[in-house]
């Protein structure tokens, strides 16, 4: 998993590249961070200010993956009452 970085951190970056005083490549080498760390901030800076439309914002992007997890535990729980449905539906048709 990449290693996370602070918030003020990444807004600082993002103001450095976008100063536009030295190359991308440079502030990102000065940063210790990879070029396409710096780029993927800058983007996504971009796409939550609303400059950039193809996107998700930070905050879509969240509700997404809360929508995800939510879904992935009702799929769960409703393979839970088919399987316990089936269950007791069995036990009730046969003879004892």
């Amino acid at each position: 998993m990449p290693r996370a970085y602070p918030e003020e951190f990444r807004q600082r970056a993002v103001e450095l590249a976008r100063q536009r005083a030295k190359p991308v490549s440079q502030i990102a080498a000065d940063l210790g961070i990879a070029q396409s760390v710096l780029n993927r901030w800058v983007r996504q800076a971009d796409i939550d200010a609303g400059q950039r439309h193809d996107g998700l914002t930070t905050d879509e992007h969240a509700e997404l993956v809360r929508l995800r997890r939510a879904n992935r535990v009702l799929e769960l729980e409703n393979e839970i009452l088919k399987r316990a449905a089936a269950f007791f539906a069995r036990e009730n048709v046969l003879p004892t």
